[in-house]
């Protein structure tokens, strides 16, 4: 299985894990987003993305579906070797990061930004 190193507020923590979610609240429109990835020795790769609504910024793209209550889509990015999360502590909120086992909230404070990564 596959390792995620997550580097927040100096701290490093490692979890054993091949897919990982990622789930916030739009600062202006309180609407919430998801994101499926998928975590493999060659990157980090983002396998689906839903919305819970649209407007500022914030519309699905085309070839969404409409699917109880959320916009739902596969978007076209490559496999990323890190994700970088700002940490403004402005948002009201931060990122929660979820694997089959476990959940951690993340940047809801001001501070450097979190990095996740792939362990090597």
């Amino acid at each position: 299985m596959a390792a995620l190193c997550i580097l927040a507020a100096g701290k490093m923590t490692v979890l054993a894990a091949s897919l990982f979610s990622l789930s916030w609240t739009h600062s202006v429109q309180k609407t919430e987003w998801r994101e499926d990835w998928q975590v493999s020795s060659t990157g980090i790769f983002l396998t689906e993305a839903r919305v819970k609504g649209s407007g500022a910024g914030m519309d699905p793209p085309e070839g969404s579906k409409f699917v109880e209550g959320w916009w739902v889509y596969q978007p076209k990015l490559p496999s990323q070797e890190k994700l970088v999360l700002a940490s403004s502590g402005m948002t009201g909120g931060g990122w929660r990061l979820c694997t089959p086992d476990t959940c951690l909230d993340l940047g809801a404070d001001a501070g450097d930004p979190v990095e996740i990564s792939i362990c090597k």
